[in-house]
């Protein structure tokens, strides 16, 4: 079973998307999601995750419980969120309602060589979200969508998980800087902590 290719432009969505929630806090999963946000305009209130493949959703979880009053927002792909499912579950019974995990899915494994991923040959990670509690995940096929999900984001009424299907494509990178300690410390300073 395969699911039909994306008709959404990951780049401009993760554009529009960001640009509808200024005030947003974002995670960034390794790769096209962190090229995208880069893209998207630099902010102290992005923090670029370089490694910790599958680790993008539980950064987010975390921040979301340390920062209620904040909407977080986790930008990743299909390949990333298919290695860590586990978090999937610990999202569920957490249920933070600031927390949005937004998947670009282009049913690939972009970082390696771009091998078919498991969203490709029948694998739906919105069902799987339901499946672990997370009661509003949305499959999103249509750009214009993208206002829809903005307004879940700015609410903070409930935990969302949206699986967007792009377009496989090969952008251009957009490389943030590498100096993770640079990124913590920057990020931190966006929430009023002292460097660490």
């Amino acid at each position: 079973m395969t699911q039909p290719a994306g008709r959404i432009a990951r780049r401009e969505f993760v554009r529009e998307l960001i640009a509808l929630c200024p005030g947003v806090l974002v995670v960034t999963g390794l790769g096209s999601p962190t090229w995208d946000v880069f893209a998207a305009g630099d902010r102290p209130e992005n923090f670029y995750l370089w490694g910790a493949m599958g680790g993008a959703a539980a950064i987010g979880l975390g921040l979301a419980i340390a920062q209620p009053r904040r909407s977080v927002l986790v930008v990743t792909g299909d390949g990333e969120q298919l290695m860590g499912l586990g978090v999937l579950a610990t999202i569920g019974a957490q249920q933070p309602p600031n927390l949005t995990i937004a998947v670009l899915d282009n049913g690939h494994y972009g970082e390696t060589g771009m091998q078919r991923s498991h969203t490709s040959l029948g694998t739906n990670l919105a069902a799987v979200a339901r499946g672990c509690g997370i009661a509003d995940a949305l499959e999103i096929r249509e750009p214009q969508e993208v206002a829809g999900l903005a307004q879940r984001v700015n609410a903070r009424e409930a935990c969302v998980f949206a699986d967007i299907r792009v377009v496989a494509d090969d952008l251009p990178k957009a490389l943030p800087a590498r100096d993770g300690v640079y990124l913590k410390n920057r990020f931190r300073e966006a929430l009023g902590l002292a460097p660490h």
